[in-house]
């Protein structure tokens, strides 16, 4: 319950609230971190966390599992362990990642910068398209609708149509959670764990440096942001071909790198 004042008068109301828990995410039987979440679609997220910080290393995902020691109702379903056998020796993280930091440090960045690669070549896409994408992102986060409390991630194909969304009270999560199903999918496919999205990701709220880094890992030509991007984040896309577009409102947007993308 919370009491709600509507202008004239305070009154108590049942209000939907966003739930947030830890997650431990384990490859190979090591713990690697801990993230706060919004529980659901926790697989995805755990190898989509562990792609961006290249703990998988190319290496096919063999099997996930809630828990790896004991029963997953007794970690309340908050651990989950990937087996990625060939995977590099897992480095834990230190300390939790808030719902609002994914990679934290200058070390943690420079590590990145050296493993990522330069986005691959890919078709323009309509303006017209671009500008559509926002509208049918929202319309696909039932959970915010309901409690006002969640960011969003969807990927797009070249005609516009949303392929997956998710949602979740941090944005890296949420984008990790795409890429994630996206992961697990190709790899049911038989493609491989190398299959990226070859789509637009569009992200509610900021482009920030690390959301950038997580596109850019998954190859995804193209990233569009609600909100403004970082100094950073432009200096990211820039250096590796990412087209970012930002202050998407749905009638305009800016352009901060690779615009050749736009036709």
């Amino acid at each position: 319950m919370a009491h709600h004042y509507d202008g004239e008068t305070l009154w108590r109301r049942p209000e939907d609230l966003v739930v947030e828990e830890p997650l431990t995410v384990r490859v190979n039987d090591v713990d690697v971190a801990t993230t706060m979440r919004t529980p659901g679609h926790d697989f995805e997220l755990a190898v989509g966390l562990l792609h961006a910080d290249g703990a998988l290393g190319g290496a096919p995902v063999t099997e996930i599992r809630y828990c790896a020691t004991g029963s997953a109702v007794e970690t309340e379903f908050n651990v989950v362990s990937v087996s990625a056998p060939g995977a590099p020796e897992a480095v834990p993280r230190l300390g939790v990642i808030s719902s609002s930091c994914g990679l934290c440090g200058t070390d943690a960045i420079e590590d990145m910068i050296a493993r990522i690669s330069f986005v691959a070549a890919a078709e323009p896409f309509l303006e017209d398209t671009l500008l559509g994408v926002v509208d049918a992102m929202i319309a696909h986060q039932p959970v915010f609708d309901r409690t006002g409390g969640l960011h969003a991630a969807a990927s797009f194909d070249t005609q516009g149509t949303i392929i997956h969304a998710r949602e979740d009270i941090g944005r890296h999560n949420a984008v990790d959670k795409l890429i994630g199903k996206q992961l697990i999918d190709s790899a049911s496919q038989g493609q491989g764990s190398g299959a990226m999205i070859n789509s637009i990701l569009v992200v509610s709220g900021r482009a920030s440096f690390e959301l950038v880094q997580k596109a850019v890992v998954a190859q995804i030509p193209m990233m569009i942001a609600v909100g403004a991007p970082s100094s950073l984040a432009v200096e990211l896309a820039k250096r590796f071909g990412l087209t970012l577009v930002g202050f998407n409102t749905g009638a305009k947007f800016n352009v901060y790198s690779g615009n050749e993308r736009i036709d």
